[in-house]
């Protein structure tokens, strides 16, 4: 910023910061208490908030002036998003280093390890599925934005640690990478995937399952149909608070076509049950694979010409989910053949919320892993293919 332009926005926070003070005093002065109150109980103060939030209606004026001074002048939004070029919005979980990150990442990997360890007790096959973060596929509408010397190289250290504990992943990067000219494989405004990426990724994985894993139950026909299309305006608009004085000034909704997936042989509606009552395959995962929009779970079915069973789920991360359904009566009732566990590459370095779990059940997790690594260091398995 140039200096007159620093000093214009000096005063113009000044007058709305002065604006913003008179007109709280006046909701301050107009306040009347209770008749009957306890300052002890809390009452007062709750009773006290409610007026002066009525009384102050240029708080959402407040709220949108300077989300659009920052996003106008600064190019900036709340803390949470990175605002790149052409109105691509990034999650600032790819960007932003991580405080006790490279061990929060230790941890994590020995969580995959335990996990792995687990299902091959129950002879469950384990294909893990590394989302790479949409900043690394989509570098080009950066612009000055840097990624993190954590996270620079964090998709190939993940892919490094699981290949070497003998984990199956296969690098969906490349595969994306390769097939950016058949259309938009991430949305804009939003951290997730389009549908087409996720069909991409459903059938580079279900050629990796192919490829090594015959699964059980004669192969199913599903079919995909495109539903409706509609203007989406992504997750990451949510840190750009300048609705409704300034909507105008948000990025450009996306354009959502939205899918179905069902059995061939069924009539169709999205309730209808999927013939195959035997299930071989086990979906955990993030929203990626949760939220129907993108249809992750119907593109599996149809490129594996399989059922499956989806245990994903949103807002809890990738390791929460997993753990849940380990402890469930599902897996331990009826294991599937393969599970397929999506992970973003984000939050291999980010702590988890376990506090539901029993800690020495963490603990043992871990510690298998540990005994496991060293029994494949000592036999100097090769990687996974």
């Amino acid at each position: 910023m140039t200096r007159p332009l620093r000093k214009l926005y000096v005063a113009l926070f000044l007058g709305v910061l002065s604006l913003l003070l008179l007109w709280s005093l006046r909701g301050v002065l107009s306040y009347q208490a209770p008749n009957q109150f306890s300052v002890l109980d809390g009452n007062l103060a709750t009773n006290f908030e409610s007026h002066y939030d009525k009384q102050f209606p240029i708080k959402q004026l407040g709220t949108n002036v300077w989300a659009a001074l920052d996003y106008v002048l600064f190019n900036e939004g709340r803390p949470g998003v990175v605002i790149g070029q052409h109105d691509w919005l990034y999650s600032a979980e790819e960007f932003n280093p991580v405080a006790d990150g490279r061990q929060h990442q230790r941890d994590n990997l020995a969580l995959i390890r335990g996990v792995r360890e687990q299902l091959a007790q129950r002879n469950v096959r384990l294909l893990l599925a590394i989302v790479p973060a949409k900043a690394r596929l989509y570098p080009e509408y950066l612009g000055d934005q840097r990624i993190s010397s954590q996270r620079a190289d964090l998709y190939q250290r993940f892919h490094r640690e699981v290949r070497n504990a003998d984990i199956a992943a296969p690098d969906l990067l490349a595969s994306l990478q390769a097939e950016k000219s058949r259309g938009q494989l991430f949305l804009r405004t939003d951290t997730h995937w389009t549908p087409l990426g996720a069909d991409l990724v459903a059938r580079q994985l279900s050629e990796t399952v192919n490829r090594s894993l015959a699964l059980n139950g004669e192969p199913q026909a599903f079919v995909t149909e495109a539903t409706q299309q509609q203007p989406l305006l992504g997750d990451l608009t949510s840190f750009l608070p300048l609705a409704p004085l300034f909507e105008r000034l948000l990025p450009e909704p996306d354009q959502l076509q939205q899918y179905q997936t069902r059995a061939a042989d069924q009539a169709g509606g999205a309730d209808a049950l999927f013939a195959d009552s035997d299930i071989p395959v086990a979906l955990v995962g993030t929203s990626y694979s949760a939220n129907p929009n993108w249809n992750f779970a119907g593109a599996l079915r149809q490129h594996l010409q399989r059922d499956l069973s989806n245990h994903a789920e949103d807002g809890q991360g990738p390791i929460v989910p997993m753990l849940k359904y380990l402890q469930s009566d599902e897996f331990a009732d009826a294991p599937p053949q393969l599970l397929i566990w999506e992970f973003p590459e984000r939050y291999l370095p980010m702590a988890s919320d376990l506090d539901d779990f029993d800690p020495d059940w963490i603990a043992e997790l871990k510690n298998d892993s540990r005994q496991q690594r060293l029994a494949t260091t000592a036999s100097r398995c090769p990687p996974y293919p």
